[in-house]
């Protein structure tokens, strides 16, 4: 939609985040709040709030706690806040874990129990339950080895893409691309009649 005012895509999406508020349809609400709009509350009385929802969008555990923390007056305010604080809980230990797993090196995908539960905050069992959990529902692909005390995470659910994880990414990619080409010239330099132009 070229040449349509800036201003007529923010009363939309905001019109479509209230009915979504409204009907308690929370993941369609906030798949209506675009960045720039959340943004848009630093400056105002519920500034704290862009905070949490970037602690919470990042899998921040720890600035997250720490920000409910600071601001608890604030949310007790909320009621939808209050209502939903238990799943609010478990989602964020979700995006938590997911990016424990993202961020990761691909060659290094075995991940000790005891890292995650150290950067979880939780112990070792809790954390065993939310692998198996999110194992179960595809969010990640892997094994846990109980014995060992490990979790190879072969694979992690997309998300969205903000321009740190896309550089991130292409770091990844230009790693992969120098590995493949050293590769490429040691296959060359140890076989040559095999690879011949």
């Amino acid at each position: 939609m070229d040449g349509v005012n800036p201003s007529v895509y923010a009363s939309y999406y905001w019109v479509s985040s209230q009915y979504h508020k409204f009907r308690q349809e929370f993941a369609e609400f906030y798949k209506s709040a675009p960045l720039s709009w959340v943004k848009s509350l630093l400056g105002t009385s519920v500034e704290w709030l862009c905070y949490i929802l970037l602690a919470f969008n990042s899998g921040d555990l720890v600035h997250y706690q720490e920000l409910c923390r600071i601001h608890n007056a604030s949310l007790r305010t909320q009621p939808a806040l209050v209502e939903n604080e238990k799943r609010l809980l478990e989602k964020i230990n979700v995006l938590c874990l997911m990016e424990i797993i993202f961020s990761r090196p691909t060659e290094d995908q075995t991940i000790a129990l005891k890292v995650i539960a150290e950067q979880r905050k939780l112990s070792i069992e809790d954390d065993e339950h939310l692998l198996m959990k999110n194992l179960s529902v595809h969010l990640i692909e892997g094994i846990i080895d109980q014995v060992e005390g490990t979790a190879y995470m072969s694979w992690v659910q997309p998300r969205v893409l903000g321009i740190p994880r896309i550089k991130s990414l292409q770091d990844r990619l230009d790693n992969w691309v120098g590995k493949v080409h050293t590769a490429c010239l040691s296959i060359e330099a140890e076989t040559p009649d095999l690879v011949a132009p």
